[in-house]
């Protein structure tokens, strides 16, 4: 009698589900946080859900919920004093990671619970980490078509906004609670590095192959995607943690991108005449 290979064996059916929809989505979100010069903002989200996905843990609340909670409250106060830029995410990671360690130091949870919050627990993924993981990704299907253009005329003509007197905190704030949200399922499925690594990198080589913002998207989605999948197959048949696993496939995906761009960028400077098209015109 032959066994089941590992990744059609319906113990990972859940979990591989729930990793494939924030693979999909958290890259997306990346796209509007490094538009937007925030991108920090994963790790310090991130950090503020896991100290509190351990305190509601405590408290009997499951860890999404805990976790979610925390993200947006971080979300809140983050818009309630009209903070911008990285550096409100870097107090942020600053005090999660501080809030994380002392409840994790002070709780009967021990450290257990905090290293798998950092590392990620994706196969122990069930129905409350499915749900939440399309509950994101169709709430990120509505709003974005109505956020994205805003982020994008906010980032592009600011002055705009401020001239006309619109009411800029509605997706400001839309768009903060979206990535709050996004990375409270993230760290609860794939833990903080791993969420942090499907906002960051995927983005990064969108930005540096896409030709058009549609294209941004997209490529940003299908990286995630493939570095999802590359990293389940070979943590599940190699007998690896998947984090750590799904980590180092982004970044081999950003060497490769970085160097065919300079590659591509060689090619085009040795061409006959590309030294004259940069010359100003006599």
């Amino acid at each position: 009698m032959t066994e089941t290979p590992l990744l059609l064996d319906p113990l990972f059916r859940v979990p591989f589900v729930t990793g494939l929809l924030l693979a999909a989505t958290l890259p997306v979100l990346g796209t509007l946080l490094l538009l937007r010069e925030e991108w920090l903002a994963a790790l310090g989200l991130a950090h503020l859900a896991a100290a509190s996905a351990l305190l509601g843990l405590a408290a009997g609340l499951p860890l999404v919920l805990g976790g979610g909670l925390g993200a947006l409250l971080g979300a809140l106060a983050k818009g309630a004093l009209e903070a911008r830029g990285n550096v409100t995410y870097g107090f942020m990671i600053l005090g999660g990671w501080s809030a994380l360690l002392l409840v994790a130091a002070n709780t009967a949870l021990g450290d257990s619970l905090s290293h798998a919050l950092i590392d990620g627990q994706l196969y122990f993924a069930g129905t409350i980490e499915l749900t939440a993981a399309a509950l994101l990704a169709a709430l990120a299907a509505l709003t974005l078509p109505w956020l994205t253009p805003r982020l994008l005329r906010a980032r592009f003509f600011p002055r705009y906004e401020t001239a006309n007197g619109l009411p800029t905190w509605r997706w400001h704030l839309g768009f903060d609670g979206l990535a709050a949200l996004g990375m409270a399922v993230g760290i609860a499925t794939l833990g903080i590095m791993g969420a942090f690594a499907l906002v960051l990198v995927p983005a990064w080589i969108a930005f540096r192959t896409a030709t058009g913002w549609g294209p941004t998207l997209a490529i940003a989605a299908v990286s995630g995607a493939l570095g999802y999948l590359g990293a389940f197959g070979l943590a599940l048949g190699l007998d690896q943690p998947f984090g750590p696993v799904l980590v180092a496939l982004l970044l081999v995906g950003a060497a490769l991108t970085s160097a065919l761009a300079r590659a591509r960028r060689r090619g085009s400077e040795s061409r006959p005449g590309a030294v004259e098209s940069r010359l100003p015109p006599a």
